[in-house]
């Protein structure tokens, strides 16, 4: 509910990446810190690995708000095994990036940093923090989906063209019904992937969370298209608020895996 509420007000917070990170340390028994968190990786390409030493090395690219964050909670391998790392990101090589949503999408070099804590996961299926905070940003589509449509029907009734307003013609308004029925649609999916997480049933939860993330992208890319549509240029520029929502659709359909990877699952 809470991940809901952030999505649809496009909350510039690193809010579901402290709630994942915090999730992620609980199942290596690691108490979490005070402050904002991240995660890494997001992608599947980040290969980070603790020595002997106790030292990290690798990097992880596209982490949000790694350089707002004051600790990042990273899953890596230590003798081919899972383990679980704890790193304050003071001690980090961050290089700012900038995702499609406006939000920091930094990259992350961990190399010769040391962990404050690093703990065995030996249940843990890196795959699970992937599985989870899909789920997370499908809520946070969902809010931002019943946000674009509220921004929509509310322009439509104020926006007056032919001396009335633009909601009264019947083309806008079967827009309006699509585009209505596809934040349904999304808002159904999500809570159904979310409900799935506490079956204890792991064919389920990917099941669901599939399904979650995959109408919640497929509903994403049809909403922005009626909402930029019903505001015409006034919608992409930057003064008017409905790019805060629809950018960030763009950028969260493909995070944690796009929804032709989750259809194809």
């Amino acid at each position: 509910a809470v991940l809901r509420v952030a999505g649809r007000f496009a909350a510039p917070v690193p809010l579901a990446e402290t709630l994942l990170a915090g999730w992620l340390l609980a199942q290596a028994g690691i108490a979490s810190p005070q402050g904002p968190m991240t995660i890494a990786p997001v992608h599947e390409d980040g290969n980070i690995v603790v020595g002997a030493d106790g030292k990290l090395s690798g990097r992880a690219r596209q982490v949000p708000f790694a350089r707002f964050a004051e600790h990042i909670a990273v899953v890596a391998t230590r003798g081919g095994e899972p383990v679980v790392a704890l790193v304050a990101t003071e001690w980090l090589a961050i290089a700012p990036g900038v995702g499609l949503s406006g939000e920091s999408r930094d990259t992350v070099s961990f190399a010769g940093a040391t962990a404050i804590a690093v703990q065995p996961a030996p249940g843990l299926d890196p795959a699970r923090l992937t599985l989870i905070a899909a789920a997370a940003r499908a809520q946070q589509m969902a809010g931002a989906l019943e946000r674009i449509l509220e921004q929509s029907v509310q322009y439509s009734l104020d926006r007056s063209q032919f001396g009335r307003p633009i909601a009264k013609f019947q083309a806008v308004q079967q827009n309006l019904a699509a585009l209505a029925g596809q934040t349904a649609a999304a808002v159904a999916a999500a809570n159904v992937g979310i409900e799935a997480l506490g079956r204890n049933d792991t064919e389920a939860e990917e099941f669901y969370v599939a399904i979650a993330k995959t109408r919640v992208g497929e509903a994403a890319t049809l909403a922005c298209e009626i909402a930029h549509q019903v505001h015409g240029a006034i919608g992409f520029t930057q003064e008017y608020a409905l790019q805060l929502s629809t950018r960030r659709l763009w950028s969260w359909r493909e995070e944690f895996g796009p929804d032709v990877e989750w259809a194809a699952r």
